[in-house]
């Protein structure tokens, strides 16, 4: 049937092929000059829609969402400021390779720079934050003009999937009628029957996926397979993944790590840190998987090759150390950007990091640990061996985890009514489901979650927006990325983070999403006791720490959920009794926040006295 009206003709069409190209879902904000895609979208049977009320918020759940799986989420709205809300989720997707596709609706371009209502200049409107973006031309039933829309549908999910990945934005202008009103000879009855107006059996355009990967050349492998093999101090260090999370994976890396005897750095949100992998390093006498360096990592001999991928870490001890080694770094990136802020890395090697560990295990002899243990036996060489350099991590590591465990189980002598923040993060990764997709907040919770997260045979998929590391949009996202699968869903998140992003819990009813949140209360800023401008009050507590003696519970009432207030020491049976509940509860715990960062220190120190 011939569509009404040419703006319905664009909009069936539009989504007609980015059904066809893949896409699975789309998040969408009411509005009326929008109405040609959403009318599309609602009635497109392979397209799952989630509607949100608020931009930002809807935009941040379809970054949660990509993040997940992966895959480009679409996002749509109307004309005007909504447009100008998706941006800081844009930047978000841009900075951490995340996949999204931005389809802004705009009045038709007479109107622009006239004075019309809700008119706004929505060109180029996310600057250097997209892959790529285009202005659509005003519907017309030209068959070129129709070609072009299809065809230019294929481009932009292409590109959010190129390397890097990451946010594609469409200007999408319309013409009244907006709604599927007919309109006499709008749209020719013979249109349909055109090559334009049918399609094609399939998408109009077929993207060939870039899933081949950028093999490393044989001389950079050999280059760096030389560079282990000489190491006394090996050292792997696995950054905050892009997505998907299993990208590299395990055995890839933990096959280069036995076979040159390198330990494994192993950021929260690596995908490395967490999973049944980790049996396979235990057993392992050349190699293991870390998770404790924050506090002991500087303390260590520097290591004399490292081999990196991923963002940058999180943890800045780990940063600062790698830093002040002088030694020779290899960064592996597909894309070839830079992503080392310290400046000191030494190679920049733009090949998939799956294929450059493969390739260089391949190019390591099988005895190359053994002969270089035997090597560093034989001589009076006092740096550390192989089996010196593993030990000195293992006994470090070991120390970090006796010294958090005194200061987070309540039954120890150190610990204290007033609680320790770390302790909820130890808490919440130690007793998540097998799986479960844990996203944890910007700020202290993300920075606990890396020094109290022990490693752990369990599938745990952990989330974070470190790509410009806002805490706007924190609540959004982990829904966003709850909604992609059926693992149970934990969000991690402080007070600030949560009242910033109050309204994406409307999706939790809207989306139908449960989950289990964890509100670590320290009333404001905390993180900013880590700073110099704690000594400086005025205008420290107004300024910065800017406590709020703001309660949540009626956050319960307005979105319909359970709120407890529970100590530290309730916590962990207030936890595993909502991970066994149906629905969704928030669980709000009050730290002091110059407390724990007290505490952070003492336990520091403690493992420093320890080791030494």
């Amino acid at each position: 049937m011939t569509a009404p009206n040419r703006s319905t003709l664009w909009g069936e069409t539009l989504v007609e092929e980015l059904a066809a190209g893949g896409l699975e879902a789309v998040c969408i904000s009411p509005g009326s000059r929008s109405t040609p895609l959403t009318v599309a979208f609602a009635k497109h049977p392979d397209i799952r829609v989630f509607s949100h009320l608020d931009e930002r918020s809807g935009a941040f759940f379809a970054l949660g969402r990509a993040r997940r799986t992966g895959e480009p989420t679409a996002l749509v709205c109307t004309s005007g400021t909504a447009a100008a809300n998706f941006h800081p989720a844009v930047i978000e997707a841009h900075q951490a390779r995340v996949p999204l596709l931005v389809l802004s609706a705009d009045r038709p371009p007479e109107l622009r720079d006239s004075g019309a209502n809700q008119t706004v200049d929505q060109v180029s409107l996310y600057g250097d934050a997209v892959r790529w973006h285009a202005e659509l031309p005003v519907p017309e039933p030209d068959e070129r003009a129709v070609r072009m829309l299809r065809t230019t549908a294929a481009r932009a999910l292409e590109q959010t999937t190129a390397r890097p990945p990451g946010p594609v934005h469409l200007n999408c202008p319309f013409r009244k009628p907006l709604e599927p009103t007919t309109v006499p000879d709008s749209v020719p009855e013979t249109f349909e029957t055109t090559l334009a107006g049918r399609g094609r059996d399939g998408p109009f355009v077929k993207r060939t996926p870039d899933d081949a990967r950028l093999e490393p050349g044989s001389k950079t492998v050999r280059e760096i397979a030389a560079a282990l093999e000489s190491a006394t101090r090996p050292l792997l260090v696995a950054g905050p993944a892009d997505p998907p999370v299993t990208a590299v994976g395990t055995d890839s890396v933990l096959d280069l790590a036995e076979a040159v005897g390198a330990p494994v750095l192993a950021d929260p949100l690596s995908g490395l840190r967490f999973g049944s992998h980790l049996e396979r390093a235990r057993e392992s006498e050349r190699t293991g998987v870390f998770g404790g360096y924050d506090t002991y990592a500087e303390s260590l001999p520097a290591p004399d090759v490292v081999v990196r991928w991923g963002a940058s870490p999180t943890s800045k001890s780990l940063r600062n150390w790698l830093r002040d080694g002088d030694c020779r770094q290899f960064l592996l990136d597909p894309a070839g950007e830079w992503r080392e802020a310290t400046f000191t890395a030494t190679d920049l090697v733009t090949a998939d990091p799956k294929a450059v560990l493969e390739g260089v295990t391949e190019s390591v002899s099988s005895n190359t640990a053994d002969q270089r243990v035997s090597a560093t036996v034989d001589s009076n060489d006092t740096d550390p061996g192989v089996n010196d350099w593993l030990e000195a991590l293992e006994t470090a590591e070991t120390h970090h985890w006796q010294v958090c465990v005194d200061y987070c189980d309540h039954d120890s002598d150190r610990a204290t009514a007033d609680g320790l923040e770390g302790s909820l993060l130890a808490t919440v990764l130690e007793r998540a489901p097998d799986p479960a997709t844990v996203f944890v907040s910007n700020s202290m919770p993300i920075r606990d979650a890396d020094r109290f997260g022990r490693p752990r045979s369990a599938e745990l998929t952990v989330l974070a927006n470190r790509g410009a590391s806002g805490i706007d949009g924190i609540t959004s996202t982990a829904l966003g990325a709850g909604s992609a699968t059926d693992d149970p869903l934990v969000l991690v998140t402080g007070d600030l983070a949560l009242y910033h992003d109050s309204n994406g819990l409307l999706a939790l009813e809207r989306c139908d999403v449960d989950a289990t949140i964890v509100v670590l209360d320290n009333d404001g800023g905390g993180i900013f006791h880590l700073l110099p401008i704690e000594s400086f009050d005025p205008p420290f507590t107004d300024q910065f720490k800017t406590p709020h003696d703001l309660e949540f519970d009626a956050l319960g009432d307005l979105y319909s959920f359970e709120v407890s207030q529970v100590t530290p020491e309730e916590f962990p049976t207030a936890y595993e009794a909502s991970l066994e509940t149906a629905g969704t509860q928030l669980l709000s715990v009050s730290f002091d926040a110059e407390y724990s960062h007290r505490q952070r220190e003492a336990l520091e120190q403690a493992v420093l006295e320890r080791l030494e």
